[in-house]
């Protein structure tokens, strides 16, 4: 087969092709662009696969961060549960220094009665 020289006016693709063609338009194969069978043999996922694969990699991520939302909330209901038996203790120590106080102010009252009676209240003049 006789080659003709390429035409000065083509595009440098064009140009690459031509000079590439063997059998009138069958290009010969470049060992540095040729793919392994593996590759032409792998399979191209479809547009569903695509997405069902991206939803199953959120639906993940939602579980991981429910997960982190369920722990916390249990978290929070033991720190409310440990303040709410705080406070009834606290509440409870309260009822108790008012009951002893309202004890000493009646102990008081009874020995001011009592001294007032046996009149060591009284100064001497």
């Amino acid at each position: 087969m006789k080659r003709v020289d390429v035409c000065p006016m083509t595009t440098p693709e064009y140009s690459g092709w031509w000079t590439r063609r063997i059998n009138d338009n069958i290009p010969e194969l470049n060992p540095e662009d040729a793919r392994s069978r593996e590759e032409y043999l792998q399979v191209v996922p479809s547009e569903l696969e695509i997405i069902n694969h991206d939803f199953k990699r959120r639906n993940l991520e939602f579980e991981k961060r429910i997960e982190l939302l369920e722990e916390k909330k249990i978290h929070l209901r033991l720190n409310a549960e440990v303040q709410k038996l705080e406070a009834e203790k606290l509440s409870k120590g309260k009822k108790r220094v008012e009951e002893d106080l309202d004890n000493l102010k009646i102990e008081y009252k009874k020995q001011c009665l009592s001294m007032k009676n046996v009149g060591l209240g009284k100064t001497s003049e």
